[in-house]
């Protein structure tokens, strides 16, 4: 099998498919994610926190004194934005534990479809049936 039949067969497969659909998902709840966490949950922290804008906590390495991270970055000077990786830190947690929760999720349904007793076999159609006794009547004329 040549190469190129292989990844057609691959590409073909409803994995990949699968997997493209669940990267373009994953990415669009990224973002809500990242809305939540730096809309929705930072601004009330901050608050509590003394009025403390995350996204703005920054070490300014040059030493210059800057007061807000959007004046350092613009002058090119060099920091640290650890406000920003805090951010970042509680998106992923966040992220993890939708995550989590979501294979929990499909763990629970093929444990319950693993325990479901076998259907029963589906029994005989009506034309078996029908088969079944032309065979016993011919069976008992002879």
């Amino acid at each position: 099998m040549s190469m190129l039949s292989e990844f057609k067969e691959f590409a073909v497969k409803g994995n990949v498919v699968d997997m493209a659909v669940g990267i373009i998902i994953g990415a669009a709840f990224g973002g809500i994610v990242n809305s939540l966490v730096n809309d929705v949950i930072m601004p009330p922290v901050g608050l509590l926190l003394g009025k403390v804008d995350f996204s703005n906590l920054f070490v300014d390495l040059s030493g210059k004194g800057f007061v807000a991270l959007s004046e350092a970055k613009k002058a090119g000077a060099p920091v640290m934005a650890y406000g920003l990786f805090l951010n970042t830190v509680i998106n992923f947690v966040i992220l993890a534990f939708v995550i989590f929760l979501v294979v929990q999720g499909v763990n629970r349904l093929k444990r319950q479809q693993a325990a479901a007793p076998p259907a029963a076999p589906p029994g005989p159609t009506a034309e078996e049936t029908l088969l079944r006794e032309i065979r016993d009547l011919l069976a008992r004329g002879r």
